[in-house]
C-alpha cells in the first residue's frame, strides 16, 4: 500500500513516520508512506496556498488550486482521496479496515479556517474526522489514520492475527493485560492467567472484554458479535453481578 500525506507542515509529520511500527513497516517494504509539501504545488513567486474567504469572516482558507494540482500529480489508478475534516464521517476501526483494503490513499491535511469547499465537492472521495473536536490542522488526524490503517496490513504487526484481537475488532474493548511481576504494591495477577489452562484463560478474557465494554462503552454492545450465552451475561451484569461473582459459571 502507498499513502501520501499532503500538508503545509511536513515537519509535523515526517519524524513520526520514521519511528516504531511505521518506521519498521516502511523499512520492510510493507507500506510506502510519503510526505508531500503542499507549497510545492502552489503557483507564483511566493507559493501562496491560502487566501481570505469570500463573504467575510475570520481566518484564512486553503486555496483549491494547490490541492487539485498535488492530487493530480500524485494520483494513481484506484487512488482514494481522503480529506481530514471535522465535518467528515467519524473514524472507526471499521473505517480503518476499509481503507486498509485500498492500494493507494492520498490524505489531505487541512489548515487554518478550513479548505475551499470545491476540494470536498470536486476532488475528495471521502472526508474523515477523528472526533468531535477541532485541531489546528489535519496533520495529526492524518497520522492517526495512517497508523490505524498501516497496522492492519498483513505482516506489519508481526504476530499473525494480532489486529483481530484489538479493541473494536469484534465490537468489544480489550480485556485487562498483565506482565511481570506477579505481585506489585499489593495487586496480584489473576490466578487464572497463571494456570496454564488455555481454555479457561480464553474464557476469562472473553468475559472480561464483555464486562469492560458493558461498563465503559455500552453503546458498542448493540452491534458487538455476541452469542446467546454472552447476551445472557449482559443480563446478569444488569442485575448487578460481576465477573468475580460469576466465577467459572460465567
Amino acid at each position: 500500500m502507498r499513502i501520501d500525506i499532503v500538508t503545509l507542515f511536513p515537519g509535523m509529520v515526517t519524524p513520526v513516520l520514521g519511528e516504531s511500527m511505521l518506521g519498521r513497516a516502511q523499512a520492510r517494504g510493507l507500506v510506502d508512506i510519503r510526505v508531500v509539501n503542499l507549497r510545492d504545488y502552489a503557483g507564483g513567486r511566493h507559493r501562496v496556498t491560502d487566501d481570505y474567504q469570500f463573504g467575510g469572516g475570520g481566518g484564512m482558507v486553503l486555496k483549491p488550486e494547490p490541492l487539485f494540482e498535488a492530487v493530480e500529480a500524485l494520483r494513481t489508478p484506484g487512488a482514494r482521496i481522503v480529506l481530514m475534516d471535522p465535518r467528515g464521517r467519524t473514524f472507526t476501526h471499521e473505517v480503518a479496515a476499509g481503507l486498509a483494503r485500498e492500494s493507494h490513499l492520498i490524505l489531505l491535511a487541512g489548515r487554518y479556517e478550513g479548505v475551499d469547499a470545491r476540494v470536498r465537492e470536486g476532488l475528495a472521495d471521502d472526508a474523515i474526522s477523528i472526533g468531535d473536536y477541532v485541531l489546528t490542522g489535519g496533520e495529526l488526524p492524518a497520522l492517526v489514520v495512517t497508523d490505524a490503517v498501516a497496522r492492519l496490513l498483513p505482516g506489519v504487526l508481526g504476530a499473525e492475527g494480532a489486529a483481530s484481537r484489538d479493541s473494536f475488532a469484534d465490537g468489544l474493548l480489550e480485556p485487562p493485560q498483565y506482565t511481570r511481576p506477579e505481585a506489585y504494591r499489593g495487586a496480584r495477577v489473576p490466578p487464572v492467567l497463571l494456570s496454564g489452562d488455555h481454555a479457561r484463560i480464553e474464557r476469562w478474557r472473553r468475559v472480561q472484554a464483555i464486562w469492560i465494554t458493558w461498563r465503559e462503552r455500552p453503546d458498542l454492545l448493540a452491534t458487538a458479535r455476541l452469542s446467546d450465552e454472552e447476551r445472557r451475561l449482559l443480563e446478569r451484569f444488569d442485575r448487578g453481578e460481576t465477573p468475580e461473582q460469576l466465577g467459572d459459571s460465567a
